[in-house]
């Protein structure tokens, strides 16, 4: 049997479900070029018994107990031998031949390390969906958006994000990336566990002069909020904690110290208002992720010289320098083009 060239790898933990109604598309919509895989991320439900009975064409690899998601993909993809790792959500649609452009721009760009599809959202089909949309950006001080989202504020999808757009980030729900650059980057984060690790590595290649695109020709709809779902504490402090994190790994020099003394404002002023909402919970995540990074800053350090080092574009055009809470909340800018960013498009 002739290797595969991208392998399409879904860490799993209890989805068993999921599996069984989003694996047949995944599976026809892969191709000649593609090998469906299963990380089971050490699942207690019939998940590992249902594949070996259902679909019995899909590789499985057992993991011993649940890593996260970002160590979990660690562990599992170093047991993959493939020119690109696709990395996909169990609970995600895909179309027929959604492979093709994805391998065709990557083929064609080889300074391209990673791409992601266009993400719609699988209960509102021709909406966005909130993980991905259309590719991600980031501002100056950490707070992630995308084509088609910004904040809570997801968009129809009327083909106004249509053409191959470089991107900061792309969505960790369905990410293709060169074997090459996932092992040149060292990976995902496996500290993170789960919650924005495709961003901090994302960053890591840009900062390298690789690039990361977004090509729409390619659709997928995602669930979403199949683990923990939006208003979540552990999801906030999650988030929190490991948006810190990466900004401090990431962070140039000169921006390091005024980026995170304005980020201790505004995440207590988060925390505020979940006090005024009577939300205490989430408000508690938000100082226990502050903690946490704080009591693992001197770990990361070494993470910080390395990334550093390694670095050749500092000014990476799809981290824009303004504050997206004041463009949001005080200038009302609530869509993707109203933010005015110039984006450099590839067909």
């Amino acid at each position: 049997m002739n290797k595969k060239r991208i392998a399409v790898v879904i860490l799993n933990w209890n989805g068993s479900d999921m599996m069984r109604q989003f694996l047949p598309s995944v599976i026809e919509g892969s191709g000649e070029d593609g090998e469906v895989i299963v990380a089971d991320n050490g699942s207690t439900d019939d998940s590992c018994e249902m594949l070996a009975r259902e679909f019995p064409q899909v590789r499985l690899i057992q993991l011993p107990e649940n890593y996260g998601f970002a160590e979990g993909y660690n562990r599992a993809l170093a047991q993959v031998d493939a020119e690109y790792f696709l990395l996909l959500n169990s609970d995600v649609e895909v179309e027929k031949d959604w492979l093709k452009p994805l391998l065709d721009y990557m083929d064609a760009h080889p300074d391209v390390a990673a791409c992601q599809p266009k993400l719609l959202s699988y209960k509102a089909r021709q909406s966005f969906e909130y993980a991905g949309a259309a590719g991600g950006f980031m501002d100056r001080y950490g707070y992630p958006f995308c084509r088609g989202r910004v904040f809570a504020d997801v968009e129809q999808d009327a083909g106004q994000y249509d053409r191959v757009t470089d991107i900061f980030w792309a969505t960790g729900a369905a990410l293709m990336m060169r074997s090459t650059d996932w092992n040149a980057g060292g990976g995902l984060d496996g500290r993170f566990f789960a919650h924005q690790e495709e961003i901090d590595l994302c960053w890591r290649l840009r900062s390298r002069g690789r690039r990361i695109v977004c090509i729409p020709q390619s659709r997928a709809w995602h669930v979403g909020g199949a683990s923990l779902e939006q208003g979540n504490p552990r999801k906030t402090f999650l988030n929190f904690r490991n948006n810190l994190s990466m900004l401090y790994k990431n962070l140039p020099d000169a921006e390091l110290r005024p980026v995170m003394r304005l980020r201790w404002w505004l995440d207590y002023l988060a925390a505020l208002q979940f006090v005024l909402k009577g939300d205490f919970a989430n408000a508690r995540a938000v100082r226990r992720g502050r903690k946490a990074f704080k009591d693992w800053k001197d770990q990361l350090k070494s993470d910080r010289e390395r990334n550093l080092k390694a670095t050749v574009v500092t000014a990476i055009p799809e981290r824009v320098p303004f504050l997206l809470l004041v463009r949001y909340y005080l200038k009302g800018q609530k869509t993707f083009a109203q933010l005015g960013i110039s984006c450099k498009s590839n067909q």
